[in-house]
């Protein structure tokens, strides 16, 4: 039933609109197509830098993915999350940050597997995707411990500083882990390309993606305003979907090219960044109160979908494979359903 309510709601919305309305889309919907456009050039960039980089210094693409990219893609969630904190919006904040590692995982991940041969490094896996499971955790055991046992619905600043000082921690043991990964011979020294030269790219690719996901978000944006889409939908489809769109293109584009292990490293990265940077910056910027939102529906969701994540991870060996994307698919939008519901 719910389709076919959303699908007549849309034709209503569209048979409404007057001349002027289409006059007005015309410019958002150019925007939205170029923005696509530069996503893809700056995510072709950051992932063939990244690529280089790695052969070159002798650092596993999987690392380069889970640190150098994912502290690059993270960007935009934390700049709106922390904006949205200061301006007293602390729904958008926290449930920017949640809703972006349930979309990482869920979405982005799920359609990694359909469209690609994800390779299962359990050295990283095993490590880094244990600090994603366990930061999520204990993001889920603060709030709901200051909610029901102390009464307060609020993360305090302290938390939010040590969620950052648990993030220089995650960076250091990640470059220690580096020069321990048993393929680490495999990887050195075959690019083609100069240091530096890998490096521009990185920074480039990074600055055109961020830049254009924020084209895509305002041109998103204003479209909905245009169809007059309430603003509770923007909040769950445009800001959650937006801000996680560099780690969505640097995916696609990083099977597109041969380097399937940074889309891996990318998305465990990308949520242990979700949770203490973008979480931890916002907290630090002012204390950030919980809507209750997140906790029935975000904080549930989150966790189900790290457990699932675990699990496929157990029971697939070398590859995951095609079908390990639909429960995560699944879980994702059945999450939307609720939350639109």
């Amino acid at each position: 039933m719910i389709a076919p309510k959303i699908f007549l709601y849309s034709f209503s919305l569209l048979a409404s609109l007057s001349v002027v309305d289409f006059g007005a889309m015309i410019l958002p919907f150019v925007a939205l197509v170029l923005s696509i456009v530069t996503l893809t050039i700056g995510a072709n960039w950051l992932v063939e830098g990244s690529a280089k980089l790695a052969y070159r210094v002798g650092i596993p693409k999987i690392i380069v993915g889970a640190t150098i990219v994912s502290l690059g893609t993270t960007s935009p969630e934390a700049g709106v999350s922390v904006v949205a904190a200061l301006k007293g919006h602390s729904g958008l904040a926290l449930g920017n940050a949640i809703g972006s590692v349930i979309c990482d995982t869920g979405l982005i991940f799920g359609l990694g597997c359909l469209i690609g041969r994800l390779p299962i490094d359990r050295f990283i896996l095993n490590r880094h995707g244990w600090i994603q499971f366990f930061s999520g955790l204990l993001l889920a055991c603060i709030a709901y411990f200051v909610v029901y046992v102390l009464g307060v619905p609020v993360i305090p600043r302290f938390l939010g500083i040590t969620f950052l000082v648990l993030l220089a921690g995650y960076l250091a043991i990640s470059v220690k882990w580096a020069k321990q990964h048993p393929n680490l011979a495999d990887e050195i020294g075959n690019a083609d390309r100069p240091i530096l030269l890998c490096l521009i790219m990185i920074v480039a690719g990074l600055a055109v993606v961020i830049k254009s996901s924020d084209w895509l978000v305002e041109a998103g944006q204003e479209i909905c305003f245009i169809l007059k889409v309430p603003e509770s939908v923007i909040a769950v489809t445009g800001i959650a979907l937006g801000t996680s769109l560099p780690e969505l293109a640097t995916a696609i584009t990083s099977i597109r090219k041969g380097h399937p292990e940074i889309l891996i490293g990318n998305v465990v990265g990308a949520d242990v960044l979700n949770i203490l940077f973008v979480t931890g910056a916002s907290a630090t910027a002012i204390a950030l109160p919980i809507p209750i939102e997140v906790l029935k529906f975000h904080l549930p969701a989150m966790m189900l979908i790290l457990i699932v994540f675990r699990i496929l991870i157990a029971i697939n060996r070398e590859y995951f494979s095609k079908w390990s994307g639909v429960p995560l698919l699944a879980i994702y939008f059945t999450f939307l359903i609720i939350v639109f519901g």
